[in-house]
Formats: C-alpha cells, structure tokens, sequence
C-alpha cells in the first residue's frame, strides 16, 4: 500500500493527514460482454470534450452501514453496473479524420481504495471547491488523463477516520454529459442498495447525433470563431476560488432587471452576473468582443426527444457575443437579455449543425479567446446519488476548468455555513483580478462586505 501525506492551514486550524492508497486496480464487468466497436456521435468527440473531467461525492457516516465497508460495496456495485453499460469498460480508439469509437474490450474501469486519517469535520463545515488535495483522493494514475487506449472511468474509494468516505471520479466527458452521468451514477448506487438491474435502461444509439451526409453548415456559431489573442497569456499566478448565490442574492439580482425580463431563470441572473464581472476583473479593452457560452441541454428540443436512457452528450453550448464595454457600461438587463436570446438560439438544426461543423472543421476547439463557459449541474439530482450512506454532503466538481481550458465554471447545488440552500461555483483568475472579480461580485449583491464563502480550512499537499 502506498502513502503520502498531505497538511492543511487555516487561520484557526492546522491539519496533517496521510492517505494510504492500494495499488490501482481493474474493475471488469461481474459476467462477460459484448467485444464490438461503437462510434461515438459527431457532438461526442468534438475536441472540447476530449478531456477527463473530476468529479468529487461526498459521504457521511451512516449509523446503519457501520458493518459495510463503501470500498466493498461500491466496488462490486461498479462491477455490476459495468455490465449493463460496458461500453464504459472500453477504451477509446481513433480511426480517420479523428473519429472516436469504443472499443468494447470489457477490460474495465480503474479503481483505488484509499484511506485518511481525518474526519470530515476537520474539513470544516462548508466543503467546496477547489479541493487543492484533489490528487490525493483521486491518484493520477500514470497515463489516465490520455483520452485513447486508457480506462474511461477512474474511480478512487477515501475511507475517513469518522466513517464517511469520499468518492471521486475521473470521467472521460466524451462519453456522456450532466444528464447521462447522472443517469449512470443512479444506476450504480441502485446496484449498490441491492438492485439486479436499473430502473432507467442504458440507451447508445449515438448514430441519432452523427452529421448529415453530406454535412452542411446551416446555423452561425460564434462559439467556434477563430479569434486572435491580442493580449499576452496572464496564466501566471492564477488562483482557485468559490462563490455562493443564496435566495437573497437571486432576489437581489432579479430587481436589477425591467418588467419585460421577469421571466428568465435563475441560471440566466447568475450567468450575466458572473459575465459581468468576470470582464471588468480581467480588465479587457473596451473594443474588444467577450463571449459567454451557455451549455445548453438539447435532450428537450429534439422532435422526436432522444429516448429515455440515452446518456451520450446531447448539449451545445451558443455564445453570447458583445463587447467588454457594452457588457459593462450597460444595465444589467443587456447583459441577461443576451444571455436568454443565446440559449434561444438551441434547436434540433442548431444541433445538428453543430455535428455537421465537427466533420467540415475537424472536430475543432471552441472559441477560448475571452470566452467564459458555464453549466448549470445544480438541475440534476447528483447530490441524491445514494450507496445506502444517505445523500451527499457534497456533489460536484473539483474545480474550475476543463482539461487546459480554465474559463469554465460549474454552478452545483449547495448549503452555505448557516444552512441555506443556494448555488456554489469555482471560478479560476490570475489572483489580482481574482481580488477584483470578488469586489465586483460583492457589489452587484449588494453587499460590498461579503464574507469568505467558506469555513473549510485550506487544504494543500506537501511531499
């Protein structure tokens, strides 16, 4: 078994703990399954997605689990689920013009079983993100962050001193999106409180998102402009940090905006706040285009929809295009109109020509200059995922970003330190603008004197 240890400071606490990691394992389906290849879709294995993304569930000590052991269990519930959808025991391969396809091998996902000496109250009472100790419950096995030819789920187990655990997950993002994880996460804690089979049948079918023959382009995409960079890279000194969005902040939000705007969602308040103040922290030129990509479900505009248990990716993510100083100047209604009209802009047409785009241009990146991208997984019932310890006291991403691409955020469902539901997300930035974003932020509530979002002490490994 391996160790190492890893220490934490905080202006009221110092915390040492050691993980003690097993030796990574491989988890195949419980009983043989088919060896064929599947092709992803053409919205699957555009370059964007062709990243692992960490994810991180946290558990407490449940009184009557206290003779089960999460490893075992969640372990052979894996085992379990990996049967019903094998393709995730697979690896991806390659083929011409860099098209993705599953190769069915059923060799299985990659498994650690870690210990910590520490409790879940040491952590503090209000766990988010960044978790700096992100690589210490989730080992970066050597060559799993390649995209072919590696296990497509890592899985690490973190037993605690108290009886909780944590459960973090590399997941390959090519293979499914919020609502298919979800479906899948539900699927492997049903297994887990004793289900033979789901109760939501997995569905492939990924040749319903593949391109026309012959593709055409029939919809404008600003999210994949080729734009030029015309500042030099500022990736220097950058830092992690997490906001909270409480019922009193939306509401305070809301009467920022006219009459005709009433009617827009919670996401679009919360998106155009963050957009807005995102830009004025970066200080970008006046002149200068900014872009908000909205990840947008398609799951629902579809005629007909995808079928039920469909978990491949089924999201675009249309760009809101202004300029910084537009965004800044004008009131706050521009910025959640903008917002709205570009989530309008989602179709079945502006789906598939999104799928078409990918095979005339290469399967390309999205726009990433002055660009910021954010989805909304507080509407899926990730933090309900039950293995038979309760609900998660934490669901969510680990941090900011995607792969290389740090202008991500994910907006997840959360309590702050006094209990009230609300919004919690990360968001990366060199640490001068962070200070900035973090004032902008406070005002636009406000509330120019904001506390801290968190009680959790700072966590940092050291070897």
């Amino acid at each position: 078994m391996a160790s190492s240890s890893s220490s934490s400071s905080s202006s009221s606490s110092y915390l040492n703990f050691t993980v003690r990691r097993c030796q990574p394992q491989l988890v195949p389906p419980a009983i043989p399954t088919p060896h064929e290849f599947k092709p992803l879709s053409d919205i699957d294995d555009q370059d964007g997605l062709r990243v692992q993304l960490p994810v991180i569930h946290i558990y407490k000590k449940q009184a009557s689990m206290v003779e089960k052991d999460p490893v075992q269990v969640i372990r052979q519930a894996l085992s379990q689920t990996l049967v019903f959808y094998y393709p995730f025991a697979g690896r991806l391969r390659e083929g011409p013009n860099r098209k993705l396809m599953v190769d069915c091998t059923g060799e299985g996902a990659m498994f650690i079983e870690a210990d910590a000496d520490v409790t879940l109250d040491q952590f503090g009472d209000f766990l988010q993100p960044p978790f700096p100790c992100f690589h210490e419950l989730l080992y970066d096995v050597p060559g799993s962050q390649q995209i072919t030819n590696t296990p497509l789920l890592l899985v690490q187990v973190t037993r605690l001193k108290c009886g909780g655990f944590i459960l973090a997950i590399g997941l390959n993002h090519t293979m499914c999106d919020g609502p298919g994880y979800e479906q899948f996460m539900s699927a492997w804690a049903e297994m887990a409180r004793g289900a033979t089979k789901p109760s939501i049948a997995p569905v492939w079918r990924r040749e319903l998102l593949m391109a026309r023959d012959p593709p055409r382009i029939t919809c404008n995409h600003r999210e994949f402009e080729q734009v030029q960079d015309t500042l030099p890279s500022s990736d220097q000194n950058l830092v992690q940090r997490s906001f909270f969005f409480g019922p009193l902040d939306i509401a305070a939000l809301r009467r920022l905006i006219p009459q005709h705007l009433q009617h827009c969602t919670t996401f679009d308040l919360i998106t155009a706040c963050l957009w807005r103040c995102r830009t004025k922290a970066l200080q970008i030129e006046a002149d200068e285009d900014v872009r908000m990509m909205c990840i947008v479900n398609a799951r629902g505009r579809l005629n007909p929809p995808l079928p039920v248990g469909y978990y491949g990716n089924g999201f675009a993510y249309p760009a809101a295009v202004t300029t910084a100083g537009k965004l800044c100047r004008n009131p706050f209604g521009y910025a959640v109109e903008l917002i709205n009209k570009a989530k309008g802009e989602m179709t079945e047409e502006y789906l598939q020509s999104v799928a078409d785009l990918m095979v005339m241009k290469g399967r390309c990146l999205f726009t990433t200059v002055r660009s910021y991208i954010v989805s909304h997984l507080a509407r899926f019932n990730l933090r309900e995922v039950d293995f038979g310890w309760g609900e998660a006291v934490y669901y969510g991403v680990a941090k900011a970003g995607v792969g290389s691409f740090l202008g991500v955020s994910f907006f997840c469902s959360a309590k702050n330190g006094k209990g009230e539901e609300g919004i919690i997300f990360p968001i990366c930035l060199p640490a001068e603008a962070m200070e900035r974003f973090a004032e902008e932020f406070s005002h636009m509530l406000g509330n120019k004197n904001q506390p801290e979002t968190s009680s959790a002490p700072f966590i940092k490994s050291t070897f």
